[in-house]
């Protein structure tokens, strides 16, 4: 199976995933500085939500360039990503409307936690049609990286419960992991 349909129908749902995001940043009902900076915490949930989803684009795009071959089970585990990935605009909304509170912040941990695990299937399913050998498997590893996301989120909706502010930490210090781009598909596919 060729890959074309499947990167097509991601991007366009990555994509409705920003606009329905940004559609939920509200106008403040003041002209001056004050009214914006009531709709911080809004604003700053859409921007970490914003680089999820950017990060998650950018290493999909990378790992469908190094993948060969798309199996049955790999469009199905690409369904099961853009599922948990479909999750974001409502988990933003709700996290931004209540920054410091254990239940959003659980659930938008978990949502996160739930996606890592997706695109992990993701990865293995399309190893799994190209073979041991294909330049993802290669590129991949041990995924050091993959496994202390999941770490991290795991640890950010624990802590959620004890120090919001905490478990809030834990998803930007994923994500700042992940801003720094990850070279191993290119240097396994220049190699």
């Amino acid at each position: 199976m060729t890959k074309n349909r499947l990167e097509a129908f991601s991007d366009g749902v990555l994509a409705i995933a920003i606009t329905i995001m940004v559609l939920e940043l509200k106008a403040p009902h003041g002209a001056g500085l004050a009214a914006l900076a009531g709709l911080a915490p809004v604003f700053l949930s859409y921007v970490l939500s914003f680089i999820y989803v950017g990060i998650y684009w950018n290493n999909h795009h990378h790992m469908l360039h190094a993948a060969h071959h798309v199996s049955g089970a790999a469009l199905w585990a690409n369904l099961h990503l853009l599922f948990w990935l479909s999750l974001f605009p409502f988990t933003t909304a709700w996290l931004g409307e209540h920054p410091f509170e254990a239940v959003p912040c659980a659930v938008y941990g978990g949502v996160l936690f739930m996606a890592a695990v997706a695109y992990g299937l993701l990865q293995r399913a399309l190893i799994t049609a190209d073979g041991q050998e294909g330049p993802l498997a290669r590129a991949v590893g041990h995924d050091r990286k993959g496994r202390l996301s999941m770490a991290l989120y795991a640890l950010g909706v624990g802590l959620a419960f004890v120090h919001p502010g905490l478990s809030l930490a834990c998803y930007v210090v994923v994500a700042l992991i992940w801003l720094v781009p990850d070279r191993r598909i290119e240097r396994a596919l220049e190699g």
